[in-house]
């Protein structure tokens, strides 16, 4: 918990103080954290982005998410964790998009361990998945944005919402 204020904390302050623009630039660092929507529960995910050259980034990306059934009268509840990384290509520059704006496309791989009742009917499973992602950020500020990602293809499936924050 102690962690988290320090994080949380750190984010308020370069929202102030770091001047970044969209997208990420070489070398450039940014963390994106927010809620998610699938058909296996509400996920909360954190992570990261690093700029490996003006029109790619490379993440890594944590999830967490409960999932609640009823099944002939008996209620289930599964749990799934996530770690993935991920691999975008941001539009900016190719089709002129303004620097408050940021869309991108990529790939993400991972693994998640989804943990449920010996009795679950369910078909949840651990494993690794492979998947693809379309997203866009929109700036508020040069250190300070919104962000809206869709995803198919494995267990980091749906969609998520949530801030970005560049240090």
């Amino acid at each position: 918990m102690k962690k988290l204020k320090i994080i949380l904390l750190l984010s308020v302050i370069s929202i102030f103080t770091v001047s970044a623009q969209s997208p990420l630039g070489t070398g450039g660092v940014q963390l994106n954290a927010g809620v998610g929507f699938s058909g296996w529960g509400v996920p909360v995910y954190i992570g990261l982005d690093f700029g490996v050259s003006h029109d790619i980034t490379l993440g890594f990306e944590g999830s967490f998410r409960n999932y609640n059934e009823k099944y002939r009268d008996n209620h289930y509840r599964s749990r799934v964790l996530g770690i993935s990384g991920n691999a975008n290509y941001h539009f900016n520059r190719v089709l002129d998009i303004p620097s408050n704006w940021d869309f991108y496309a990529g790939l993400n791989i991972g693994f998640y361990a989804w943990t449920s009742p010996n009795d679950y009917p369910g078909e949840g499973s651990s494993g690794l998945g492979l998947g693809l992602q379309v997203g866009g950020r929109y700036f508020i500020n040069d250190n300070f944005g919104l962000n809206l990602e869709v995803g198919g293809g494995n267990a980091f499936s749906g969609g998520k919402f949530g801030i970005t924050v560049l240090f």
